[in-house]
């Protein structure tokens, strides 16, 4: 039961950071952006997944972690994107 909790809590969390990505892709600009915000998110998942792996839980919601920590992921490249536009229109 707790397994399937976690798992609805990771993607009801992941569903956020398509629609983020896809708004920050779009604006163009990393104006109201924030680089340290994605890392720390990018970090929970990284020590999520690290205690997935190390209780030996290898089971289904591992794969809501993977995948919102690609999602997460695909942000930090847009926000690097979006600054390099931003510098251009300076």
């Amino acid at each position: 039961m707790g397994s399937i909790l976690e798992t609805i809590m990771l993607v009801c969390f992941g569903l956020s950071w398509p629609l983020n990505l896809i708004k920050s892709f779009k604006a163009k600009t990393a104006k109201g952006t924030s680089l340290p915000f994605i890392l720390l998110i990018i970090t929970g998942y990284i020590a999520g997944i690290t205690a997935k792996v190390v209780n030996n839980q290898i089971n289904y919601v591992l794969i809501a972690y993977l995948i919102n920590l690609a999602i997460v992921s695909l942000n930090i490249i847009v926000y690097f994107r979006n600054t390099a536009l931003d510098s251009r229109r300076v």
